[in-house]
């Protein structure tokens, strides 16, 4: 059984390790200001919990692994605080989210009115 728990908290890592590197490179490809904070608070919130998760499973007791799993949860809460407190200056700044393009009034994909 200690085994599989190492195996599984390597595996845990390593996904959590993945989920990082995802939300930086949202970071890096996305265009605006929302879209980089929805990538890295999503991702990163994510990969930590599962780094956590692996490392809880790696403690030597149940105090350490209630102390890492209260970290994520520390750092669920401040993530969230932060990015709410950028999207609120990045919006009093002027900054207004990327719309999507939309088709004109006039495309051929609208299907015509009933008479």
């Amino acid at each position: 059984m200690t085994e599989a728990l190492h195996w599984l908290s390597y595996g845990l890592v390593i996904a959590g390790i993945l989920f990082f590197l995802a939300g930086s490179l949202g970071l890096l490809r996305f265009p605006d200001v929302f879209t980089r904070l929805h990538a890295l608070t999503k991702a990163d919130n994510l990969g930590l919990g599962l780094i956590c998760l692996g490392l809880a499973f790696q403690a030597s007791g149940p105090a350490e692994a209630v102390k890492y799993l209260l970290i994520w949860l520390l750092m669920l809460v401040a993530s969230g605080i932060g990015a709410t407190l950028i999207a609120s200056t990045a919006l009093a700044c002027g900054l207004a989210p990327r719309q999507a393009d939309r088709p004109s009034s006039t495309s051929t994909s609208q299907r015509p009115t009933e008479q």
